[in-house]
Parts: structure tokens; C-alpha cells; sequence
């Protein structure tokens, strides 16, 4: 393993800038640095510090093979009366860094792309956990792409530049933190660390896994199937790669002068949670309650009451966020405790046990494909669009993949837990969990080659009550199969979670809101009856195993297989047909020679063809057609016309043409729409004909025999079948050789006729000018 280190002390530059120093010196104080150079499971990396962006809190360049990112920590000064942490993460997504000018009319980057928001999630979830309790200072961090080398991601990269800024930073964070990518070839099913792009084209799994070298915080995974114990396995070697990411980490942030800053950590009254916590038995008993927002009802009466009963108003001014807090811990504490110690949950389920389901496929009239899934109160509908491949969508970003034909939108609006509230663009949240049912659908879809669509899930969240991104998945699969999507296999989805007290672990199935929002994970497994397709970890907890995830991914498994059981009861496989509203694509191959002729000059032979017909046609570079349409006349009509266009004639086949020219020799007949055969005058009709258009005229359909095809020029000669007579009136035509005049030798073009000149032609000499 080569290893190269520089270490120059900051804390003597920052002291020289301060007093101010000779020009000399504060040049090179510019130019310090501290870098270390590392290579872990063959791949080359390296931490910088000390050169870019030293106004920032913390700052930290992280490279992998060429690909380049700075990330920088940047902690407020004031301390924020919030009830949750500040903590805002970027991801800064820089066309420069792959040599490309941004699309759109502006030529320059707007908002992030889905790429961005989930790369600036992955970072967000393995840090957030990692900062002090009671730590008010506004936190944002800011990942900017500076070199793409179109080999190495940056989104793993940016976890560990996050948390060694953040340590540079002096901030009160549990690290280091890492972040590994693992995948595993299909053939050798060796692991690999950090795949490239190439790498990871031949892999079937792709797992994404963050935290410090003792505990996993947060998991992304998507697989082709992968079963729980495999899974489990690339869990663990990736916990051993996180470790000893993090010791190189320690060792850069060991060569860096780090200067020591004591933050304040805001402690509330003691008071306070004294108060609130001898309502713990109200507490308890508002609690227990199935329905969603009775529950709430009565939780939030009753902080109400505690504030205005228990508190002054001097008090509520002063400690408003306190008191909030308190009361919210208070929630947390009594459903935990009633979980660990009682084994019952809120809405009186057991741990392992999921809320009653129903499942509609096909809900919608005249859509392609939809379903209705519902699990407790947790609502979705799901709806599936059939499209050309040239529908997909073009990405525009700095990852190798540019388009993307599968598309899963998840919209959560706020009527869907009886919130006011405004719609817009899509959140982060909504980005991430569309992303997680979309990767849970990837791996069962079929290829082009099988099903030549584009296909677009639109999601829409009726109600919630957690778990909606898995309901998504599920609904989602109902409304593929109602498609008449042939996909490998049937998926299903189910969110489990966890409350870790001490010693007390217990693993709860199908999660709700209230356990999601108050325990210490969340964990969703997607996948068919073979595997594992998706997963996605976020951990409140420190101290999570991989021995707890292995028990959750088998109840996983008996939650995914219930759920599947009752989907395949309403519809057992993907609908034989299409919908008659979904259009019918036919593909054939053509020449690609023949491409240019189906288009036609400027795009106007194939239009002319869409709008005859109302179909639409997609081609592509390798002579592949697709025709789409809804009426299959349609399709059929827009078919023969691309037929028609790139058929060659062939000796014996006969056509009914159209005679569009005329010469004395003959008519040419219009074949195909690119090719015209010869019809000689001699071939035209049962005798003899002195003029063409004493038998055929300009827009006369005629049925003629392709009799011959010249195999140098491809001229096309033919015969006119269902020949007529002659007409009698036919003129005299063309004489025969025998009744011309007899050829003058000496009148040929170009003769002086010189003998008739010296026989005393009267002919007058030729005058010279």
C-alpha cells in the first residue's frame, strides 16, 4: 500500500495572520497544506486541508482516483432556540467538473437534480445522528464537484470529507464517519469496494452503508434479488471497510493542528422535565389509541394542558422550546417504555404483527394500469403510463447515465394527514422515498428488447401513517402487473423499526407514523419471494449491529411474504394484454442504410407518415422501429408505410403503381415510395403502340411483374400484366430500321463535305470571322 504524507502546522499560519507578518509570510501561509495519500482495496484516495476555502469552519478536499470534491463545514455563531437540530446539507452538482456546458436557456446550474437531493440525503443521515444532544448551532455543509473522472462516484466520498470537516471544525460530532459502496461480482461474487461505473455494471448488488468503525448508521442498497444471507454478509464486510476508512481519516485529521473550541450545548431547567414527566400515566393512556389522529388529538390536549397548567407565562416565554422538548420527550419515553416492557404497540398490535390491508388493482378507468394499496391508515394509489422509449427521460448530469426509462414520481400532498399546507416542486423526502420504490421495481422489469416501452409510476399518498414509500412499492407493482408489464417477479415492501432500550432490543414490523418519528429506526426491505431488490437504513441509535440487522431482515421477510400473499390473491400475474388505452408497439428492423429514407429530408417523409396515420414511430441508431399506437389500424398502417419505403423489389413480385413520368421509350411506374420501375412502351399493351399515352397517363394506377433488376444500377424493368389491345388509332409510332432513309455517311455531325465542294457544288466557301 503506498502512502504519502505532508504535514505543515495551521495553528503558526493562523497566528502569523493575526499579528500580520511580513508579505512573505502570509504568501506562504496561503500555500500550507496538510494532505495524505492512501490506497484502500486498490483504489487510490486522498484528504487536503489547510489550502481551499479557509473561511469556512472546516474544510476538507477529498479526491478518489481523479474524481475531486470540496466539502466544507461552515457552524453558526449563534446558538438557535429550535426544538430540533439545524443541520442543512448541499450538494453541489458542477458541469465544469465532467466538461459539459449546463442545458436550458440560462447555460448554467439551477436546482438540484434527483441525483443532488439524494447524494445531499446520503450525507445528511450518517452525520446527523453523530452531533451532541442540545447542540443549537446552525450546521451546513456544502459538497461542490470539482473533477468528475467518469470512473469514481463522489457521493461516498462526500460523507467522509463531511465528517473530517466537521472534525477540523471542532464540532461536538461523534466521528469519524465513513461511507462504502460494496459490490459483488455475479461471476466471482467477490465483494468489491467503491466499484467504478464498470465494476458496477457487472455486479447484482449495489449497497451503500455509512457510520464509524463500532456502529452502521444509515444503509441504501439496491440488488437483483439477493438473498437475506448474502445481504447480511456485504453488511458486514462493508462494516470492516467503514473501519478502516475511518482510521485513515483519523490519521489525516491527527497531522491537522485542530483548534480545540468548546460549543455550547444547551442545557434545559431541570425543572422542566420534572415537571412533564409526572404526567407520564396521562401520557401513556393518550397513547393507546389506532387511530391516527384521535391519537394526536388527545397527545397534543394534553400538552397543551401541561403547558398551561403546569407553567407560568413568564416561564412559557422564556422556556417555549424547552418546554416543547420536554413534552416530546415525554411521548418518546412512555411508547418506548410501553413497547419494551409490555410488548404492545400503540395501536395494540404485536411487534412482529402488520395492520389489516386492501388491495385494489385496476382501480382507474382509461389509465394504463393503477392499484390501490392501503395498510392500516396508510394509503396509496398508484399509477402506471406506457410510452415510447424516446419518452424516457434525459438526464442531465454529472453521472455517466443519461437517460432513464423507468420513472417512479412519489407525491405527498398535505391533505394525506389532514394538514394545511401549500404544493410545489417536490421535497427532498418525496425525491428519496420515489427513489427507493423505483430501485425496488428495477430489478424485476423486462428488458427493451422484451417490452420496448418507457413506463412512468406516478405515486400519489391518500393517506399516511407511515410506511408510505413501501406502500408506494407495493402499489406500484399492483399497478405494473394491471399494465400488462411483464415483470420477472411480483415485489412487496414492509418498514421495520426498532426500539433499543439498554439491554432491551425489540425489532416492530410494518411501523407507524408515531414509531418511525419515536424510535431508533427505520428500516425498509423490498424484494420478491426470491430476494432482496431495495433496502434503506436510517439509525437513531448508536450501537446498531449487524447481528440486530440480521434479525430484522428475517422478519422482514415474513412481513414482505404476508403482504405479498394477500396482492397475489387479488391479482396473481402482470394482465395478458395491454389496455386498450395503452398503445400497442410493433417493432421491426431496418437497413440502417435505409434510415435516412424513412425520415426523409428534414423530418418530413416520417411525419407525413404520423400524422396520416396517428401513429408515432421512435428509430433508432441500429435500424430498430418502433411504432406506437392506441388504435391498432393505425399502427398497422404506419407499419407497411415504413415497409413500403425500405422494401426492394424483387424479380416475380407484383405491384399495383402508380405511372408517375413519361417518356417516348416508356412510363416509370411508382413501386415503392423510393423506388420507380421502367414499363417499356413495347410492354405496355397486346400490339403495337405508337405513343404511351395513347394507352397509359400520368396518374394511372397499372398492375405490373418485376421482370428484371439491373445488378450494377438497380434499375427496375417491368411488364404490364392484364395487358389491353392497342388502340387501332394508335399512331404510326416509331419506324423500323428497314423503313428509314438510308444513313448519309458524309452528312455526320462534324463533316466538311468535301466531296460535294470539289464536284462544283455551288455551296459557298465557309466565311472566317
Amino acid at each position: 500500500m503506498k502512502e504519502r504524507s505532508a504535514r505543515i502546522g495551521i495553528r503558526a499560519a493562523r497566528e502569523g495572520r493575526q499579528k500580520g507578518g511580513s508579505e512573505e509570510e502570509r504568501k506562504k501561509s496561503i500555500l500550507e497544506k496538510v494532505s495524505l495519500e492512501f490506497e484502500l482495496y486498490g483504489k487510490s484516495y486522498a484528504f487536503e486541508t489547510g489550502e481551499l476555502a479557509k473561511q469556512a469552519t472546516g474544510a476538507v478536499l477529498v479526491r478518489q482516483g481523479e474524481t475531486t470534491v470540496l466539502v466544507t463545514s461552515v457552524i453558526s455563531k449563534e446558538e438557535k432556540d429550535y426544538d430540533f437540530f439545524p443541520l442543512t446539507v448541499d450538494f453541489m452538482e458542477k458541469m465544469y467538473a465532467v466538461g459539459r456546458i449546463p442545458g436550458g436557456y440560462l447555460k448554467r446550474e439551477g436546482r438540484a437534480s434527483d441525483k443532488g437531493t439524494l447524494t445531499a440525503r446520503m450525507v445528511d443521515r450518517p452525520i446527523r445522528p453523530g452531533f451532541a444532544e442540545g447542540f443549537k448551532q446552525e450546521v451546513h455543509v456544502v459538497a461542490t464537484t470539482f473533477a468528475i473522472d467518469g470512473e469514481n462516484a463522489p457521493d461516498c466520498m462526500c460523507v467522509g470529507g463531511a465528517s473530517a470537516a466537521l472534525l477540523i471544525a471542532s464540532a461536538p460530532f461523534d466521528g469519524p464517519v465513513a461511507c462504502v459502496r460494496i459490490a459483488r461480482n455475479a461471476e466471482t461474487r467477490e465483494f468489491i469496494v467503491n466499484p467504478t461505473y464498470a465494476e458496477q455494471e457487472t455486479s447484482d448488488l449495489e449497497l451503500t452503508i455509512a457510520g464509524t468503525k463500532d456502529y452502521i448508521s444509515m444503509v441504501e442498497a439496491g440488488a437483483d434479488q439477493v438473498g437475506e444471507e448474502d445481504m447480511l454478509a456485504a453488511m458486514n464486510f462493508g462494516q470492516e471497510a467503514i473501519a478502516a476508512f475511518c482510521e485513515k481519516q483519523a490519521e489525516f485529521l491527527s497531522m491537522v493542528d485542530i483548534q480545540k473550541r468548546e460549543w455550547p450545548i444547551h442545557v434545559p431547567d431541570a425543572s422542566i422535565a420534572e415537571r412533564v414527566n409526572a404526567h407520564y400515566d396521562a401520557m401513556s393512556a393518550a397513547l393507546k389509541d389506532a387511530d391516527k389522529q384521535s391519537r394526536i388529538a388527545k397527545v397534543e390536549e394534553l400538552k397543551a394542558s401541561i403547558k398551561e397548567n403546569d407553567f407560568s407565562d413568564e416561564e412559557r416565554a422564556a422556556w417555549a422550546s424547552d418546554i416543547a422538548a420536554a413534552c416530546k420527550a415525554l411521548e418518546k419515553h412512555a411508547m418506548r417504555r410501553m413497547i419494551i416492557e409490555t410488548g404492545e404497540r400503540a395501536d395494540g398490535r404485536a411487534p412482529e404483527e402488520i395492520r389489516p390491508l386492501y388491495i385494489r388493482p385496476g382501480y382507474l378507468p382509461r389509465v394504463h394500469g393503477s392499484g390501490l394499496f392501503q395498510r392500516g391508515q396508510t394509503q396509496v394509489m398508484s399509477v402506471a403510463t406506457l410510452g415510447l422509449l424516446n419518452e424516457a427521460q434525459r438526464l442531465d448530469t454529472i453521472d455517466p447515465q443519461t437517460t432513464r426509462r423507468y420513472m417512479h414520481q412519489y407525491n405527498f400532498p398535505p391533505y394525506c394527514t389532514g394538514e394545511v399546507g401549500r404544493m410545489g416542486a417536490p421535497k427532498r423526502r418525496e425525491v428519496g422515498h420515489g427513489a427507493l420504490a423505483e430501485r425496488a421495481i428495477l430489478p424485476v422489469l423486462p428488458n427493451e428488447d422484451e417490452f420496448p416501452y418507457s413506463i412512468r409510476v406516478v405515486s400519489e399518498v391518500l393517506e399516511s401513517n407511515g410506511s408510505s414509500s413501501m406502500a408506494s412499492t407495493c402499489g406500484s407493482c399492483l399497478a405494473l402487473m394491471d399494465a400488462g408489464v411483464p415483470i420477472k417477479a411480483p415485489v412487496s415492501g414492509v418498514a421495520m423499526g426498532l426500539i433499543k432500550e439498554d439491554d432491551g432490543v425489540v425489532i416492530l414490523s410494518d411501523i407507524q407514523g408515531l414509531e418511525d418519528f419515536l424510535g431508533d429506526m427505520d428500516f425498509k426491505v423490498t424484494g420478491t419471494p426470491e430476494g432482496i431488490t431495495a433496502l434503506q437504513m436510517d439509525n437513531k441509535a448508536r450501537g446498531l449491529s449487524t447481528e440486530i440487522l440480521g434479525r430484522a431482515l428475517a422478519q422482514a421477510k415474513e412481513g414482505r411474504a404476508h403482504i405479498l400473499s394477500a396482492m397475489l390473491d387479488e391479482i396473481a400475474a402482470p394482465r395478458a394484454e395491454l389496455r386498450d388505452t395503452a398503445p400497442r408497439i410493433e417493432t421491426i428492423k431496418i437497413p440502417v442504410e435505409k434510415i435516412r429514407e424513412v425520415i426523409g429530408k428534414g423530418g418530413e417523409t416520417i411525419r407525413g407518415i404520423q400524422d396520416a396515420t396517428g401513429a408515432s414511430i421512435e428509430i433508432q441508431e441500429d435500424g430498430t422501429v418502433h411504432i406506437a399506437a392506441v388504435d391498432q389500424a393505425a399502427g398497422a398502417a404506419a407499419m407497411q408505410a415504413v415497409k413500403d419505403i425500405v422494401k426492394e423489389p424483387e424479380v416475380g413480385e407484383v405491384y399495383e403503381g402508380t405511372v408517375v413520368g413519361i417518356q417516348s421509350f416508356g412510363a416509370f411506374v411508382k413501386l415503392t415510395p423510393n423506388k420507380d420501375g421502367l414499363l417499356h412502351i413495347s410492354r405496355m399493351a397486346n400490339g403495337r403502340v405508337g405513343q404511351v399515352e395513347d394507352v397509359l397517363n400520368l396518374g394511372d394506377t397499372v398492375k405490373v411483374e418485376v421482370i428484371e433488376i439491373d445488378s450494377k444500377t438497380g434499375k427496375v424493368s417491368l411488364d404490364r400484366l392484364e395487358k389491353p389491345d392497342a388502340p387501332a388509332s394508335s399512331g404510326p409510332g416509331r419506324p423500323e430500321r428497314s423503313d428509314r432513309e438510308p444513313r448519309d455517311r458524309d452528312r455526320r455531325p462534324g463533316r466538311s463535305h468535301r466531296e460535294e465542294a470539289s464536284s462544283g457544288d455551288s455551296r459557298k466557301p465557309r466565311r472566317r470571322h
